[in-house]
């Protein structure tokens, strides 16, 4: 039933969202749903197309979600902490217990990471960065449950480059955001020029332009 599934997902059915083991029918309608989301989008995906795409009769999808939101929450959620707070995700303690000399040397590991990340799980990242902005109840998740544990793992390293004179004595938080948002936009469009045949993106200029924008700006 996961054979060839993207990693995230594989997970997620073999876990379910809420811990409790998925059933065939259920285990349809998520990857039904995650197709459609990542092809068309969340507003414009019918729950009537998702269960014809699942095998399954409409009714099914709002006997296990009672809106279609709650499928969209029941995906993301997971993938919310899987992605945006890489800092407690399992396959990211090498990069957080490393030991940096710089912070470009910490950067660059993050990104390795991440990219080698997005490229596992596409359809999760294409997800996440269409409909984030757009609900207000995935960002506040991010906020009140995520972003205290991303804090919570980062700061030491932090102070730790502060404490050596190698970083900016700004506040934790805005070295975060900042640092997120370059990579964040560094990763659509490694993402997008993926996609595409036109060489129009030099991959390995755009990161070390992103490296050195960070570093510039914030040691």
């Amino acid at each position: 039933m996961t054979e060839g599934m993207e990693p995230w997902l594989k997970e997620l059915l073999e876990a379910g969202a809420d811990g409790k083991k998925v059933t065939e029918k259920q285990s349809r309608i998520v990857r039904a749903a995650i197709e459609m989301f990542a092809e068309k989008g969340y507003a414009a995906s019918s729950t009537s197309e998702i269960a014809q795409r699942a095998g399954v009769a409409e009714g099914t999808i709002f006997r296990h979600y009672k809106t279609k939101k709650d499928l969209l929450l029941a995906i993301a959620t997971p993938a919310l902490a899987r992605l945006i707070a890489p800092f407690v995700m399992r396959e990211f303690r090498g990069v957080l217990n490393a030991d940096y000399k710089s912070f470009d040397q910490f950067l660059r590991a993050l990104i390795e990471n991440r990219v080698a990340f997005v490229r596992q799980n596409k359809s999760l990242f294409k997800i996440l960065v269409q409909e984030l902005p757009f609900h207000e109840d995935l960002q506040q998740q991010f906020r009140e449950a995520i972003l205290p544990l991303v804090m919570e793992r980062v700061e030491r390293i932090l102070n730790r480059f502060k404490a050596e004179g190698k970083l900016r004595d700004l506040p934790n938080l805005t070295i975060l955001r900042l640092t997120a948002s370059a990579i964040f936009g560094y990763m659509i469009g490694h993402t997008w020029s993926a996609s595409r045949q036109e060489n129009v993106w030099n991959d390995e200029a755009e990161r070390e332009a992103t490296i050195e924008f960070l570093v510039r700006g914030l040691t």
